[in-house]
């Protein structure tokens, strides 16, 4: 079966000079080797530390793309990209059961990391971590449990519950720092290195319910019987979230993706009160401090947030699958990238299928400000196959084929 031709994939965007219109593929997929370092060497590199520094010409692709600067395709790499679909995590998670031991050991932490890089090559590597990880350092200790997932023994939702709140302190993070050094070393130079934080809207939904929640009823009625007490937590957690943010891209980190997960729950007017104000507030300070880094901000369930999520003042607008890239590209506008959003289930299809969602993705985007992702994560029992298939396709991209094909369809139109 022959590769189909993107001329008519995304008929909304028109043929011009500043919008793809068609792609060329031949697997370019070059073998490389391992780049893993013993242990025992890599403990010598826990000193390594970077400064925020300006932007350059010879950042990493996908920094480059986040920024809008021109680039010879888009970038890519897969939340959730290292985890249980792969056979070698679940070796590892055999040997280490606790999700909390291989996210706060450095060690596994770094393994599990350089996983996907190795199998893979995605020009994006994302720490192994969660987004609780922080709350102990301010003061909010949680268990995950087997069944229940995350649970916090005590909920805040009382004034005299928030006096348990404290500063961040960072010391208690230090494998985030020493992992993300040395994850910067391992990839320096061939893709960028991101780390992740929780959107404190997000954070607050374990903080008040005490965990997963389907119905979100307790922290969204607090919305409006205990509003002080949640907009001091919110604040308290923002701030908290910005500093680990700084200390992330100050032990190796490229890029930050904000994750506001059960933003999506929200109805849009409540998101703008309650949501975006607190990402906001992390920008504000990111920016100050490290103004040459991107952000990316992801909600699932975003489609009737993408003008607000805007106005938080990231870089980047992750759009999960449900929403139409070329629609989303439209309603967001030049002034901000994108990232994504190719259907997880997509993976579970026949390999020409993938090949074609990413042309049209891709081709939907534009050739300005992508980073190709999917719409979510990696799904479990994802065949690890289709992940290969999926980075083949992203590397033997072009956007200079995009734009050649395009002027030669345009000029067959003519005559």
């Amino acid at each position: 079966m022959g590769l189909p031709s993107l001329t008519s994939a995304c008929g909304s965007l028109g043929c011009s000079s500043s919008s793809m219109s068609t792609v060329q593929l031949g697997f370019h997929c070059t073998s490389r080797g391992a780049f893993w370092v013993p242990r025992e060497r890599r403990n010598s590199r826990r000193g390594f530390r970077v400064a925020c520094s300006s932007a350059s010409p010879t950042d990493p692709l996908l920094v480059r793309a986040a920024r809008g600067d021109p680039v010879s395709r888009p970038p890519a790499w897969m939340m959730r990209q290292a985890g249980r679909y792969m056979a070698v995590y679940r070796k590892l998670a055999e040997k280490h059961p606790s999700f909390r031991e291989r996210s706060e050991t450095t060690d596994l932490i770094v393994e599990i990391s350089l996983q996907p890089w190795e199998a893979f090559h995605p020009d994006g590597v994302i720490i192994f971590s969660d987004i609780l990880t922080p709350l102990p350092a301010i003061g909010v200790p949680f268990d995950i449990e087997e069944i229940r997932g995350p649970v916090i023994g005590s909920p805040i939702r009382s004034e005299e519950a928030l006096k348990s709140l404290h500063p961040i302190d960072l010391g208690k993070l230090h494998f985030v720092g020493d992992s993300l050094r040395i994850l910067r070393q391992e990839v320096e130079g061939r893709a960028a290195l991101l780390g992740f934080v929780g959107a404190p809207w997000t954070i607050a939904t374990y903080v008040v319910e005490g965990g997963m929640t389907r119905t979100y009823t307790v922290i969204k009625s607090m919305c409006h019987t205990a509003p002080h007490v949640l907009r001091a937590l919110l604040s308290h957690i923002a701030q908290a979230i910005a500093e680990y943010v700084v200390f992330q891209v100050e032990s190796g980190a490229h890029c930050i993706q904000i994750f506001d997960s059960w933003g999506g729950q929200l109805p849009p007017d409540m998101w703008e009160h309650w949501s975006k104000p607190y990402i906001q507030q992390i920008v504000d300070v990111v920016r100050k401090k490290c103004p040459a880094t991107p952000l990316v901000l992801y909600i699932n369930g975003n489609g009737g947030l993408l003008e607000r999520m805007r106005e938080t003042g990231v870089d980047v607008i992750g759009l999960d699958w449900t929403v139409d890239m070329a629609d989303g590209r439209k309603r967001l506008g030049s002034g901000v990238g994108v990232q994504g959003n190719v259907d997880p289930a997509y993976l579970f299809s026949p390999l020409p299928a993938l090949t074609e969602e990413i042309q049209r993705v891709v081709k939907c985007a534009g050739p300005k400000g992508h980073i190709l992702n999917l719409g979510h994560g990696v799904l479990v029992g994802t065949p690890e196959e289709a992940v290969a298939h999926f980075f083949g396709v992203a590397r033997s991209l072009t956007y200079d084929s995009f734009l050649e094909d395009c002027a030669a369809e345009k000029a067959t139109l003519v005559a």
